[in-house]
């Protein structure tokens, strides 16, 4: 970039600062307006989640201004706002849950505030304590050996809850360590391909057309391909099975710019996920509720074999009674759904009250964070930091689609919490991560593409202090 380009560029933080008082504003109107739909007046706890909102946009804002001046400006304010959105969502629910104890559901909007507080101050820590994210690339295989050791915890040690085995329990506390592993994955990936792209991408044959990979370098991804089979067996976690598998072949396509590791991955994915569809009974029974919703209404005797859950149904009769507009928040049944407060049924209630509208605002913002994400893995010169990028990027969406996949009929349920708006302390935390990442990488990528001298002088422009001189006529500059 040129001087005179440097003096025209954006005000990175002041637009991020203007954008997270849009999130916070949008929030703090939402808290409002529900209580005043449901209640006629204005929740007790306004002032409180006023202050906690502005906190959650504030400190991380003032750390990325001090630690990563040049980082995407759009990244923390997406977070934000998509999180205040599920605080929104979920405080509407639980004034339904304590209207209506008969359907003895927890509540969860306080739970989850507390969450977002310790999701916030981890985003914080990882800006303050790693200056590079190449860094990370020394520790690949001790990450990746943690991260296998608690993929395969909630297999031996952790407890079963709705038909799935992926939580820990540790007191009155569970942890999903899926949600970490997908980052350390993630991590693991982006090293191991930054090594070894060349031989994933320069030999092979050609078959039809399709430059397929050579056997020796088809160890990897059958290596993968197994482990994400195991998941799916042991611990009935569809979701993360997918992601886990899907991440993994979006990087290989990403490294080596070769569309036969994609089809590759695809044939072995549709290939496991029919093996195991077919015979494991947690995982048929959400195939057969995804092709036959309504039949759980048909009486016993005369539904399909494995069918015993109706949320498939209930959350396309969601859906369809919000329509275009929605009902208006506060106004809609969404509790009807079973547990939707806890778990990816979250989505049902923006369709049920916010309307298509609502899902497609929602829907468009994970893309533009997803985008944002994208955007930071190409700009950056370092292998690592675009594999990074790339990846964290690559799994968000691809968790966002098996979620909103599922609720909608498109796809089987998975379980899987929706990012920053479902229910869930360890996905809270491990996005809020994940954000960080990419403010650094953002800010590394930056950085090299804008002279220091340039971006210092720019700097102190805004601060107020006296610009240098201008050149005179006839000098070196004129």
């Amino acid at each position: 970039m040129t001087f005179a380009a440097l003096a025209q560029a954006p005000d990175r933080r002041g637009t991020e600062a203007r954008m997270l008082a849009f999130a916070v504003a949008i929030t703090v109107g939402g808290y409002a307006y529900t209580g005043l739909s449901m209640e006629g007046r204005l929740p007790d706890g306004m002032a409180w989640f006023t202050a906690a909102m502005v906190l959650i946009a504030l400190v991380p804002h003032l750390v990325v201004r001090r630690v990563a001046e040049r980082a995407d400006p759009l990244i923390l304010p997406l977070a934000t706002l998509l999180t205040g959105i599920g605080l929104v969502l979920l405080n509407r629910l639980d004034i339904t849950y304590e209207r209506l104890p008969r359907l003895q559901t927890a509540q969860a909007a306080t739970g989850q505030l507390v969450w977002t507080g310790l999701g916030v101050a981890v985003c914080v820590g990882i800006l303050l304590l790693l200056r590079d994210h190449r860094v990370l690339q020394r520790y690949v295989y001790l990450t990746m050996a943690v991260g296998l050791v608690l993929l395969m915890a909630p297999a031996f040690f952790g407890a079963d809850q709705f038909g799935a085995k992926r939580w820990i329990l540790l007191g009155p506390l569970s942890l999903q360590p899926g949600e970490f592993v997908k980052l350390m994955i993630v991590v693991f990936f982006a090293g191991y391909l930054t090594v070894n792209r060349n031989a994933l991408a320069l030999t092979g044959r050609r078959v039809m057309g399709v430059q397929l990979p050579p056997g020796r370098q088809l160890g990897p991804i059958f290596t993968i391909w197994i482990i994400s089979l195991l998941v799916l067996v042991f611990e009935r976690d569809l979701g993360t099975s997918l992601i886990f598998f899907g991440v993994f072949v979006i990087m290989l396509y990403m490294a080596t710019e070769r569309t036969g590791w994609v089809v590759c991955g695809l044939l072995m994915a549709a290939v496991g996920a029919a093996v195991v569809g077919s015979a494991e009974p947690h995982v048929k029974g959400r195939v057969m509720a995804w092709l036959h919703p309504m039949d759980i209404f048909l009486p016993p005797e005369k539904r399909p074999p494995g069918l015993i859950s109706a949320q498939s149904a209930e959350s396309l009769f969601s859906f369809g009674s919000g329509g275009v507009g929605g009902t208006g928040l506060g106004q809609g049944h969404p509790e009807l759904v079973g547990f939707a407060g806890n778990s990816d049924f979250i989505l049902t209630t923006v369709g049920e009250e916010l309307g298509m509208a609502g899902v497609m605002v929602v829907l468009l913002l994970y893309t533009l964070l997803a985008q944002r994400g994208f955007r930071v893995g190409v700009s950056a010169r370092d292998p690592f930091g675009k594999l990074l990028a790339v990846g964290l990027s690559g799994a968000l969406i691809l968790q966002v689609f098996v979620v909103a996949g599922g609720v909608t009929g498109l796809i089987p349920l998975t379980g899987k919490a929706l990012p920053f708006l479902a229910k869930g302390g360890s996905s809270l935390v491990a996005n809020w991560m994940m954000v960080a990442v990419l403010l650094r990488i953002s800010d590394a990528a930056q950085r090299r593409r804008e002279p220091v001298g340039a971006f210092a002088r720019r700097s102190r422009r805004r601060a107020g202090r006296r610009a240098l001189p201008a050149p005179r006529a006839g000098g070196p500059g004129g």
